[in-house]
């Protein structure tokens, strides 16, 4: 019988309420895990997430996955595709490519990614609007080593959050929240004043520890974000 993620979560929390495996202990990693379960690291992946949005272990890169020495409750943002978010609010999606470029990865890029020398990406500016007012700036870039085609790929038709998304999952991501003040462009595009405070999210993703993509996403004055736990 095929094994599911449930099965894995199922299983490693029995191990943590029982005792087996203590407050503080490190949990086998994620290949052992697959070898012991009969299933794919993918499926371990997934229940290894589904613990850590639970509280239940704690998930560092490179350092590994211990069992949290007290269970807490995360709060949760669900962050849809702009897309499916607009149009969610009953309005009217439309999406515009502002500029694309490949080359040379950024020193600052490769200290945020940790990404080798000589590292190429391809870098994308995009707006986003809602029945036609500007909702989000988006300032993304892809790793090409990891992404190649993502140099030739029409991202004039298609926001390049649409194309990742059915091109590549994530593993693993890190999100920070901030309040950013308008410069002359985003003030341009946005339609606010220079200096006014814009709600910003920065997120990067991996994929089994090979970075995917870092974003910057500015919206527009009066942006609210809800988060359930």
């Amino acid at each position: 019988m095929r094994t599911t993620f449930r099965d894995v979560k199922s299983d490693i929390l029995a191990k943590i309420t029982l005792g087996e495996w203590a407050p503080g202990t490190l949990l086998p990693n994620e290949v052992d895990l697959a070898e012991t379960y009969g299933c794919a690291r993918a499926t371990v992946n997934r229940a290894m997430r589904e613990l850590a949005e639970d509280g239940i272990v704690e998930r560092r890169r490179k350092a590994g996955t211990r069992v949290r020495s007290a269970p807490i409750r995360q709060a949760r943002f669900d962050i849809p595709i702009v897309r499916d978010e607009i149009e969610g609010g009953n309005a009217e999606y439309r999406y515009a490519l502002v500029s694309r470029e490949a080359g040379p990865a950024p020193d600052w890029l490769r200290a945020q990614l940790a990404l080798g020398p000589g590292t190429r990406a391809v870098h994308l500016t995009c707006m986003h609007y809602a029945d036609g007012a500007p909702y989000q700036y988006e300032d993304r870039w892809i790793n090409l080593d990891v992404l190649p085609m993502a140099e030739t790929a029409d991202f004039a038709a298609t926001g390049p959050n649409e194309w990742l998304v059915s091109t590549i999952p994530f593993s693993n991501a890190e999100i920070s929240f901030s309040a950013s003040a308008a410069d002359a462009r985003l003030a341009e595009y946005l339609r606010c004043s220079v200096g006014q405070a814009l709600f910003t999210i920065e997120r990067s993703t991996w994929w089994e520890d090979r970075p995917i993509t870092f974003v910057r996403l500015f919206f527009r004055p009066g942006h609210r974000m809800t988060t359930r736990y």
